[in-house]
């Protein structure tokens, strides 16, 4: 592809972001979503405009963005928000995920679904997309006690929904009768050696940043954590959004002389994002949404109804606001990368189904993908409006 070429279809890209913002703000429909469907449109499933080697950007760019989302969200548990919603949030996270494993995994058997194969898709259905939710909450403009949990939430929700997967992965070995725990080791690899290079990285950073320009990180001083973070996350084949999360919390906590901890982080991320999203809707197979058939009706429905189920159960738990309880599973749907990511690793775990399982996960996160920021905005602006009515309690 010839270079004027890269640079027109940047610079499109990033134009078609500023006015996916303002449709956004006037018709109140998720940036997120009117970014995607612009990339459904120019993408393989529309008119295919986008050359494989715009499209080869994709990994690079997923990666990225997601991890600016994971440091933006880490930053987020600190000590403050903790104390306030530290119990609200981890009960409502662990609710969830074992409310969608259970509820989409018996209800896929009580229809014909092969055990083992229920048990893998409920465990998919259990992974969330940070990046849309966070992006929905902060196009809505909604702050406060729902908005401080939901991103708390999400910042932890994918560890529980990695070690419940890499679980059930050594659960249904062991159903076809093979004692394999290398899943398991795998998984768990994956999380807590994400927080040990946390812990490499985020104290020192702690510490380094914002000296130079004092209380105020530089642009540099961010991007290079940014990357070096998902760098060093992908040579040692561990989750780079738990590391990302893990490096930003620490930093939250204990970067004592920062005034704005993450402001270069937010303020560049958008154009990182603009291209993401929008070749995530060119990458898109839009006929994967013709397979889901019958059984994929059922188990869009059975993922929200699990987490509705799990949102308002954890937050009883939790002790959330009793109008915040029903809109915690609804804000929490969009699905992403992740639950790609597991059905790839179940596939290769049981090809005999890899069928089955692809096309659910692929379809599923389309539809969700689409609908679940708008299904976050509404939640968040729900809550808002009836504690702006002082109903709250």
């Amino acid at each position: 592809m010839d270079m004027h070429g890269v640079f027109i279809i940047i610079g499109l890209f990033l134009l078609a972001g500023l006015v996916a913002d303002v449709v956004g703000r006037r018709t109140r429909l998720p940036r997120v979503t009117l970014l995607m469907l612009c990339g459904v449109i120019v993408g393989r499933s529309g008119f295919g405009l986008i050359p494989p080697e715009v499209e080869a950007w994709f990994e690079f760019l997923t990666i990225a963005a997601l991890t600016m989302v994971s440091f933006l969200l880490g930053g987020s548990l600190t000590r403050a928000n903790l104390t306030a919603h530290g119990r609200t949030i981890m009960w409502i996270s662990v609710a969830i995920v074992v409310a969608t494993i259970v509820l989409v995994a018996f209800g896929l058997w009580l229809i014909g679904i092969d055990a083992a194969v229920a048990l893998v898709l409920g465990a998919v259905a259990a992974a969330t997309d940070p990046a849309a939710t966070s992006d929905a909450l902060k196009q809505a403009r909604i702050e406060g006690d729902f908005a401080d949990s939901l991103r708390g939430i999400v910042a932890i929700d994918d560890a529980w929904g990695l070690m419940a997967f890499s679980i059930v992965l050594v659960i249904v070995n062991v159903m076809g009768g093979s004692a394999d725990f290398s899943a398991l080791g795998e998984g768990l690899w994956e999380i807590f050696g994400a927080f040990g290079l946390a812990a490499v990285l985020g104290f020192p950073a702690a510490f380094l940043t914002g000296r130079i320009r004092h209380g105020d990180p530089m642009e540099a001083e961010a991007i290079g954590l940014v990357f070096l973070t998902a760098g060093l996350a992908l040579w040692l084949d561990v989750s780079y959004l738990i590391v990302g999360m893990a490096v930003g919390a620490i930093i939250a906590n204990f970067a004592r002389h920062h005034k704005r901890t993450f402001f270069e982080i937010d303020r560049f991320q958008w154009p990182f994002m603009i291209l993401f999203f929008i070749l995530a809707g060119a990458s898109f197979e839009v006929q994967a949404l013709v397979l889901l058939g019958w059984v994929g009706v059922a188990y869009l429905v059975l993922r929200v109804v699990a987490r509705v189920i799990g949102g308002q159960v954890g937050a009883m738990l939790g002790g959330a606001p009793k109008l915040q309880r029903p809109w915690f599973g609804l804000a929490l749907l969009p699905q992403a990368g992740v639950a790609i990511g597991m059905a790839l690793v179940a596939a290769e775990e049981m090809p005999e189904h890899a069928a089955t399982i692809l096309s659910l996960t692929i379809g599923s996160t389309i539809v969700f993908e689409l609908l679940g920021p708008v299904a976050t905005i509404f939640a968040a602006k729900r809550v808002a409006r009836l504690e702006s009515a002082g109903l709250s309690s």
